[in-house]
């Protein structure tokens, strides 16, 4: 079985000598910096070796993000340990209850209605909208050292308090130059207590949304990430293991299906959520489910898989571990995956994201497979 995201902090805990030997051999050692390269896909490197001939070089195995593969989704499964099943964040955004029945939520940014709608933090705290123990909270009990090396900005966001959850010293970095000194900030001391650092950096990812995730803009920001890199391997010291790895991959859109001007869609609809690569459909009355999921296959039938929310709990997409009621009610009553190169757009409700040509959240190789980059 194709080990996942969500078994690399299990492992670095093994390797802290927590647990029984996680699934993923880490070697044991004084520090651990796990580095998230945002949009770093396993079959974009190996299409473009020479534009990251390091990374290449040190790549010791791959892993799967889990469905949906998108940033909010990975970064939960990672910092807990588990997929989206079990901790609750199915997708970049999804259905939450509300005074008036639900309320759409954008997970990434914690946000009612859109990326840019009202700040849900007091109302929807996101202790309580995840309230499982993080892996990072497990490593600090054990007198491990946490340390976010993360643009300042995330440190108290809505998600990071979701998923990572343990307090721990920031290293502010919103750039390489930044990450490459607090990473080294973190692993050069002369202590004996162990030290665990999270790190992220989120430019290879927008450049792929905004120019094409094989574009010269984005391949530009992979070799600034390599010759990072390269540095960085050759000044950390023996004592401090870095693990490189991305939350997923992305694709080159090339067709766009409209979803707001297909008014035969809506019909008997309340709210359509997710993103373009995986849309979440949520029915005014459940008793329309067997006409509307007719008529989204009957739509889409060249461009997407439509499934029931059973059906796809059934067999699994979200997780082999059953979702509480809570999580489930989130799964939209259909779920629409975009197949190929196709897009499941909404220009009128999410302009920004319409606009975008590089996608991610499906279940193809390039979306889902993310590449494991250990210097030991």
């Amino acid at each position: 079985m194709q080990n996942t995201l969500a078994d690399l902090l299990p492992s670095v805990a093994a390797s802290f000598g927590m647990d029984s030997p996680g699934p993923l051999a880490i070697a044991p050692n004084r520090d651990v910096v796990v580095l998230l390269i945002d949009g770093l896909g396993a079959e974009l490197l190996t299409r473009h070796r020479a534009s990251a001939p390091t990374l290449a070089a040190h790549i010791s195995g791959t892993l799967t993000a889990g469905f949906p593969a998108t940033t909010s989704t990975s970064l939960t499964s990672l910092a807990l340990g588990a997929p989206c099943s079990a901790h609750g964040i199915i997708g970049y955004s999804f259905a939450v209850p509300d005074t008036d029945g639900i309320r759409l939520f954008n997970s990434l940014r914690w946000r009612f209605d859109s990326a840019t709608g009202d700040d849900a933090r007091e109302s929807f705290p996101p202790e309580t909208a995840q309230p499982g123990t993080s892996r990072l909270q497990e490593i600090a009990a054990h007198g491990v050292e946490v340390h976010y090396v993360i643009p300042e900005y995330q440190h108290r966001s809505g998600l990071t308090r979701a998923s990572f959850r343990a307090p721990g010293t920031l290293h502010p970095a919103a750039t390489l130059d930044e990450v490459r000194a607090g990473i080294l900030e973190v692993a050069v001391h002369p202590g004996t207590r162990s030290r665990f650092a999270y790190a992220y950096f989120p430019d290879l990812d927008s450049a792929g949304h905004l120019h094409g995730p094989e574009s010269p803009e984005a391949l530009a920001v992979l070799r600034d990430i390599d010759e990072f890199a390269a540095g960085l391997l050759t000044d950390l010291p023996d004592t401090c293991t870095l693990i490189i790895t991305g939350d997923h991959g992305m694709i080159h859109a090339s067709t766009a299906v409209d979803l707001d001007a297909r008014e035969v869609l809506h019909r008997d609809v309340r709210l359509v959520g997710g993103e373009a690569r995986v849309r979440h459909i949520y029915l005014e009355n459940p008793a329309a489910l067997t006409d509307a999921l007719d008529t989204w296959r009957a739509e889409l039938s060249m461009h997407a898989n439509v499934v029931s929310r059973e059906q796809a709990i059934d067999e699994h997409w979200f997780g082999r571990t059953p979702p509480a009621p809570v999580i489930a009610n989130r799964i939209g009553d259909l779920v629409a995956v975009a197949e190929g190169r196709t897009v499941l757009v909404r220009p009128r409700r999410e302009p920004l994201e319409s606009a975008m040509v590089g996608h991610h959240g499906a279940r193809t190789a390039d979306e889902q497979l993310v590449p494991l980059i250990a210097s030991r």
